[in-house]
């Protein structure tokens, strides 16, 4: 029997890394599920929604390299989209097989019909449809070589028909090519940047995730400018250990230190950041950018010198340049901020709560301190945010995967997904808001299937807080934020593995514990306080004005026992607010 075209697509993808195709099955992709079957290097993930499928391609992508989701003709394409926005925003490099009718329905509106091209043009690097077995190898190739180099989505039309038929050689190349560059700015402007350095006393750092693969020259360069060294939240499992300089985040998550530094500082140095809340960021400084991206330079803040180049090469070559300065008073008043901020973070974590309203920081800080050295965190879009930002802490093994740049809901249980499929010789744990887990909660059902040593923490606070907090400081009442929600718990157990309900402070540790060491996966619904809030370092009038307007309203409006709920939840942060 003659090779199909979905054998040599498998065959490539196997080639390129891919270890796995999340997808649901049928329709038009059926040929492509019969050829993974058929080879023994490549499984087949049967998850319940194409989304879940998305992101934990995503996640896999993000962790390794490469990974490859697909869809069927249709709504399969429409359910991929939010994962595909996701990955393609963060840069990662995604392989999305959208299979589509047979090519002589193209075109009448046949059923299930979508135009691929239309549909995935704005969340993906590469989007083509072959249509001829000729076609396909050669169009693939330049998808995965896209989606590689541009750290992307690669959207690969795929008709049912097409793939279907005999294989036919490339007369190009079928291999892929995986090049290492080395990049940084010329001579000229590598000595333009040590001498604005060398210049001005006070300069503070702040990283991206383009800096992550930068941590030893980091922190050389914050020890010989005296620098403090703040991060993004997706920069921070890169920057923040062994590291003495660093004084957390800033941004809507983030800590006043962070916020504090680059204000203080003569110089702002961004590296490999394209950090969008240009509120946070100093107007009246010189700010440095250096990124590997030179298309993104200055569209967050005005610049004094805007430069490209991977962070790695650009730090290396700068060192040997810079004069080490020795007034160190700016290091120290920052890093002293900083520790009067950790101890202010504290005193959340020492009231631990009541019962049904648990400390959702308690939480948080007991989880950081009992997880594994390497493990793999997931963090939902919202308040489980907040607290993974402020709490969770960095190792040289640990990482962090979100959806930090689209910010959607619903995310930390399919990368948890793909974080377990691809490193089951590591701990993955899921930080879940009730609200996001509850958008996608069929595909609990793909953890039990495969037996997925998940930890899904549930941040049960029984309403949208990040969502409540909006609408507070903006003096607005809170409206149909609030959430009746299942018992997640025994959801878990009808899907087939454990569930434990936390009401009591003094149980979160002791059920944390346990789920850690129990085999395969666990959920821990744990019932947090609906009222605590998270104020960002940085708090306009307005934003106070607002959140006082909310209140008055509240009052006038009868709901009395719930400000006072609130102002208790709560009394901590408002020497922030008044």
């Amino acid at each position: 029997m003659s090779k199909k075209v979905a054998d040599q697509i498998v065959e490539m993808l196997v080639e390129a890394g891919v270890k796995r195709i999340y997808a649901v099955t049928g329709d038009s992709v059926n040929e492509l599920n019969d050829a993974v079957r058929r080879n023994e290097n490549i499984k087949w993930v049967h998850v319940r929604h194409e989304e879940v499928g998305a992101y934990a391609a995503a996640a896999e992508a993000e962790l390794d390299g490469i990974a490859c989701c697909a869809g069927s003709c249709g709504p399969g394409h429409v359910h991929l989209i939010n994962g595909l926005y996701d990955a393609n925003r963060s840069g990662v490099p995604l392989i999305a097989i959208a299979s589509t009718i047979n090519t002589p329905d193209f075109g009448i509106n046949y059923f299930q019909s979508t135009n691929t091209t239309k549909l995935f043009d704005d969340c993906s690097c590469y989007n083509e449809i072959a249509t001829t077995p000729k076609q396909v190898p050669r169009m693939l190739q330049t998808a995965i070589q896209h989606a590689i180099h541009q750290k992307g989505v690669a959207v690969f039309g795929l008709p049912g028909d097409v793939s279907a038929l005999p294989a036919e050689e490339s007369p190009t190349a079928m291999s892929i090519y995986r090049t290492q560059t080395i990049s940084r700015p010329v001579d000229s402007d590598m000595n333009e940047l040590a001498a604005i350095l060398n210049r001005y006393p006070k300069i503070s750092i702040f990283c991206g995730i383009g800096a992550a693969e930068a941590h030893e020259e980091v922190v050389a360069l914050a020890k010989l400018l005296k620098a403090p060294v703040g991060y993004s939240f997706r920069g921070k499992m890169g920057i923040q250990y062994e590291n003495p300089f660093e004084v957390g985040m800033t941004g809507l998550l983030g800590l006043p230190s962070a916020y504090h530094a680059m204000h203080e500082s003569d110089v702002v140095l961004l590296l490999g950041t394209d950090f969008p809340y240009n509120d946070f960021i100093p107007n009246k400084n010189k700010i440095i950018q250096i990124d590997e991206r030179p298309e993104i330079l200055g569209r967050r803040a005005k610049l004094e010198l805007g430069l490209a180049g991977k962070i790695k090469d650009t730090v290396a070559a700068l060192l040997p340049i810079l004069n080490e300065k020795t007034d160190e008073s700016f290091l120290n008043a920052q890093l002293e901020l900083y520790t009067k901020v950790k101890n202010h973070l504290q005193t959340y974590v020492d009231d631990k709560g009541s019962e049904n309203k648990i400390s959702p920081e308690f939480v948080a800080a007991t989880i950081d301190e009992l997880a594994n050295e390497d493990a793999i965190f997931t963090v939902d879009t919202g308040m489980c945010c907040v607290w993974g930002a402020r709490y969770l802490t960095a190792s040289r093994n640990r990482q962090l995967l979100g959806s930090f740049n689209h910010g959607s809901m619903a995310n930390a249980m399919p990368m948890a997904i793909g974080a377990a499929l691809s490193h089951p010789e590591q701990q993955i744990i899921a930080l879940c808001g009730d609200g996001g887990l509850s958008m996608l909660l069929g595909d609990l059902a793909t953890i039990h299937q495969y037996q997925l040593p998940i930890k899904l923490i549930v941040f049960n606070n029984r309403a949208l807080g990040m969502v409540k907090l909006e609408m507070m400081v903006s003096g607005l009442i809170d409206n149909e934020t609030d959430m009746v929600n299942p018992d997640f718990a025994l959801i878990a157990q009808a899907m087939g593995f454990r569930g434990i309900n936390v009401q009591d402070p003094e149980m979160v540790r002791s059920a944390i514990k346990e789920a850690f060491e129990t085999e395969g996966p666990v959920l821990l619904n744990i019932m947090t306080n609906p009222e605590s809030l998270a104020m960002p370092p940085k708090i306009e009038f307005d934003q106070m004005l607002g959140y006082a307007e909310s209140i008055g309203k509240m009052m006038l409006g009868g709901k009395m026992e719930e400000v006072l709920e609130t102002v208790k939840a709560n009394y901590k942060h408002l020497g922030e607010l008044f």
